[in-house]
């Protein structure tokens, strides 16, 4: 099936449409997709610097395997 008969197909399903919470979802993915930020631009400044305190720590090799995490905080978990 072709794109513009799967929108045809939409368009008449939402004429006929009388749930009122499914035509704000629709409105919400609407609003949503047409701005279009970018999460990175959402977060806070510190934010962003932990983000690149972390990436800088992987390049340095400064990690732990999951695994010793784990056992280190089991009693927590």
């Amino acid at each position: 099936m072709n794109i513009q008969a799967e929108k045809l197909k939409l368009i008449e399903w939402l004429i006929s449409l009388q749930d009122r919470s499914i035509i704000e979802k629709l409105k919400f993915l609407h609003e949503t997709k047409s701005i279009e930020e970018d999460w990175w631009e959402t977060i806070s400044e510190s934010e962003r610097a932990s983000i690149d305190r972390g990436l800088k720590d992987i390049k340095a090799g400064k990690v732990l395997p999951h695994s010793e995490v784990r056992k280190k905080y089991e009693k927590w978990l």
